[in-house]
């Protein structure tokens, strides 16, 4: 009797054991590429014993979380550029969190004032140039690709699409309401073709001799000078100077990639605790050098090609101010025609 006691007892204790295991985990959803991200949730969870449940969305994860409410079995959501965070502030799926940590590591200007995402890495908007069609003197700001001397020489992507809201967002934010839509009626003017393609194929563009400017995130240049897979691009980043906008006045316009808590997630102090290891110098080394960005936190040494583009002035708005006004951006790329 005392042997099967002892048995139920030891049988209790490792249920319990087992119990708080299974409890040491964060559930993640991302629209970020497991590529990316796995390397550093293997990092963090070798650190700390949370084993952390990746679900890769490539899109839909604001529709998802709408969807599950406050039964979602998200914790984090991780994601690129200020406009996707605030979709999902105005769609009341995160929560706040408060950590000194994270205020410490992560620049006032790069989080949300009240703790509803944290910046993680950055990239700047910068304009690419022929190399031989265009001299460098030539532009050397965002007002200067609404200059009439660049008629039918721009290229663009969309200007709905939410890098290029964000930069209109910006202009709003540090400019005002009406620079800004002289500036999208001065590019629109001087557009090549019909907005299309991403970033990259801008760049092609302009190897291709179909415009000789255009608008793209850094990132981009270091995937481009890197690909093994598709060489030709490395053809098309030769062919391009990248210019760093403004740097005489305001600076250039960085957008970030964040990171937020979600309303309804079971394991808080995990989730805390795992934004904080993002924002550490070893995580914030590994996951900018991953995608040729720049890390949050300042001190931390850039990959060797993105140091190879030089350093730069970034402006100083604070994302969350832009992000106020990208509703605007947005109808006023619509006034404007720029698709068109």
């Amino acid at each position: 009797m005392k042997k099967l006691i002892f048995k139920l007892i030891l049988g209790t204790l490792f249920a319990g054991t087992a119990s708080v295991v299974s409890a040491a985990e964060v559930n993640l959803y991302s629209e970020r590429q497991p590529f990316l991200i796995d390397p550093l949730l293997e990092a963090f969870t070798k650190a700390t014993k949370i084993k952390v449940n990746m679900v890769y969305i490539q899109k839909g994860m604001l529709e998802r979380l709408k969807s599950e409410g406050i039964n979602s079995p998200a914790d984090l959501a991780l994601t690129s550029d200020i406009g996707n965070l605030q979709n999902l502030v105005e769609a009341g799926v995160i929560r706040p969190t408060n950590s000194k940590v994270l205020e410490k590591n992560i620049p006032a200007q790069f989080r949300h004032p009240e703790g509803l995402w944290y910046g993680l890495t950055k990239r700047a908007r910068v304009i690419y140039a022929h190399k031989k069609r265009v001299m460098l003197a030539e532009i050397t700001s965002y007002a200067d690709l609404a200059n009439p001397k660049f008629k039918g020489r721009v290229c663009s992507r969309s200007g709905k699409h939410a890098y290029n809201v964000s930069l209109l967002a910006w202009i709003i934010a540090s400019q005002g309401e009406a620079a800004a839509i002289t500036w999208a009626k001065g590019v629109k003017a001087n557009l090549a073709r019909r907005p299309q393609g991403n970033d990259r194929a801008q760049v092609k563009a302009v190897f291709q001799g179909e415009c000789d400017i255009t608008l793209g995130n850094t990132y981009y240049m270091g995937l481009m000078q890197t690909d093994e897979e598709n060489p030709e691009q490395k053809d098309w980043a030769a062919s391009v100077n990248i210019i760093f906008p403004n740097q005489s006045g305001s600076g250039t316009h960085v957008n970030i990639s964040g990171v937020a808590a979600t309303k309804g997630g079971k394991n808080p102090k995990n989730a805390i605790r795992l934004i904080e290891f993002l924002s550490q110098d070893t995580a914030q080394k590994l996951y900018a050098e991953g995608n040729f960005e720049y890390p949050i936190k300042a001190g931390v040494v850039v990959h060797p090609v993105v140091a190879s583009w030089g350093t730069f002035k970034a402006d100083s708005v604070f994302i969350a101010k832009i992000a106020e006004h990208r509703t605007r951006a947005t109808r006023i790329m619509d006034e404007v025609g720029y698709n068109n």
